[in-house]
């Protein structure tokens, strides 16, 4: 097994099939355990259930996660699954998380990507490896292309190797792109004079929508933080577009806000700092967060579940 912690502490596993996936993946866990180390595994439930039948008696020393369940929305991977556990210990920390499975919608698909990709920074200065299996069976081709290009380590049948495509900004600038509302939006300007109703009426929008409690509310807390965000650090108007697809509602807040942190959102900050919570929220709120950002303008789109 190759070390965690060496050079590339994020490695993707290209596996196909059950005993391949668990040839390495159970084998990794069982290193870091009999190094002490604190170990999780986020992956989707199937997956999970493999793995906890393979571990066998020591299944008790490790955090099991159905990242279908936690990892829905890929912008909740980081600050919700990976920091939350690496957060609650000290020295090294090992996880396996896969974030890309077959039935990803085309929607949440590029959420993933930017996952990915900003992972690799996210994960300097942090003793946090994060091992990510895509199954070479069930993803298209592109897929596992994008993986070479945001992991910079490929863990395959013939042992490991570095990717030749690792290039995790230029998937940043490839994956960053502008999310056109449909025609029927219903759209509504907004300034700190409107700011006050705007989460009432988005309750009241949703409930018209078939959005039941108590993922109302969030709907209607997730509106109201991205517009005051808008407010506060936006140029101090916005745009607020609210529009339903057959099975979710979709939000979406455009402003005058330039993002100057990538990570804006999924690093929680300093417990003893105002302010900078509230895209941090949002993405623990919503099903599926998007967002589009050039200087000068920002867009954020929430999706929910109906």
């Amino acid at each position: 097994m190759v070390d965690a912690f060496g050079p590339s502490r994020h490695p993707a596993l290209f596996y196909r099939g059950d005993t391949e996936y668990l040839d390495v993946v159970v084998a990794y866990l069982l290193e870091g355990l009999d190094r002490g180390e604190p170990v999780a595994v986020a992956v989707p439930g199937r997956n999970l259930l493999l793995v906890e039948k393979a571990l066998g008696d020591r299944v008790h020393e490790v955090r099991l996660t159905d990242m279908c369940r936690v990892g829905r929305n890929p912008g909740a991977i980081l600050p919700s699954v990976l920091l939350a556990f690496a957060g609650g210990h000290a020295g090294p920390v090992r996880i396996v998380a896969e974030p890309v499975w077959g039935d990803r919608t085309g929607a949440e698909y590029p959420a993933c990507v930017l996952h990915e990709a900003l992972l690799n920074h996210a994960l300097a200065g942090r003793d946090l490896a994060v091992l990510c299996p895509y199954d070479t069976a069930a993803l298209p081709l592109e897929v596992l292309a994008d993986a070479e290009r945001t992991h910079p380590e490929v863990w395959g049948p013939a042992g490991p190797c570095t990717s030749p495509r690792f290039d995790p900004d230029g998937v940043r600038a490839d994956f960053t792109r502008p999310l056109i509302p449909p025609p029927a939006a219903v759209e509504r300007k907004f300034d700190l004079g409107q700011l006050a109703s705007l989460r009432g009426d988005a309750e009241i929008w949703a409930a018209r929508h078939g959005l039941r409690r108590p993922r109302r509310d969030d709907f209607a807390l997730a509106i109201a933080e991205l517009t005051t965000n808008s407010v506060l650090y936006g140029g101090g108007t916005g745009v607020l577009r609210l529009w339903a697809e057959e099975c979710q509602v979709v939000g979406e807040v455009t402003d005058a806000g330039t993002i100057t942190e990538p990570l804006a959102g999924r690093i929680p900050p300093p417990a003893t700092t105002l302010g900078g919570r509230g895209l941090l929220l949002v993405n623990r709120l919503a099903d599926l967060v998007r967002t589009y950002w050039v200087p000068g303008r920002t867009t954020t789109r929430i999706h929910f579940s109906r």
